[in-house]
């Protein structure tokens, strides 16, 4: 009897401790990132930041003071700030810094369609019927 619980229970443990162990890591991994980002981009009102929680909540606000295990997240419109141990965070991203690449691509994108299309339509009166 005790060699059948101990035979059910012991392939049950070994399969979770390899799930435990990457948790921990992943926590770890994260906390470094976390780290990493506030460290670039600094302390002050500039430092504008988004904070994302395990619970799936979002802090925005910028870094008032950070240090080697926390980080304090002020919102710039209340005030209010809350402390974060890095550990604790699931993600931090930097906030602002004007329009992305892809933003730009496609505008671009549309300067060069509008410039072709008015080009085609006006080629005519500068051809002298030879186009």
């Amino acid at each position: 009897m005790l060699k059948r619980i101990f035979a059910v229970i012991l392939p049950a443990v070994l399969v979770s401790l390899p799930l435990v162990s990457a948790r921990a890591q992943t926590v770890n991994a994260s906390g470094e990132r976390a780290r990493a980002v506030v460290s670039k981009v600094g302390v002050g009102e500039k430092a504008r930041v988004e904070v994302s929680l395990p619970d799936r909540t979002k802090v925005k606000g910028y870094v008032s003071q950070a240090g080697a295990d926390s980080f304090t997240v002020t919102d710039a419109k209340t005030g209010a700030a809350r402390t974060f141990a890095y550990s604790e965070v699931e993600q931090v991203k930097k906030r602002g810094g004007g329009l992305s690449g892809r933003t730009h691509a496609i505008i671009w994108a549309g300067v060069a369609a509008g410039v072709a299309i008015t080009l085609y339509t006006v080629r005519g009166a500068f051809c002298d019927g030879q186009c």
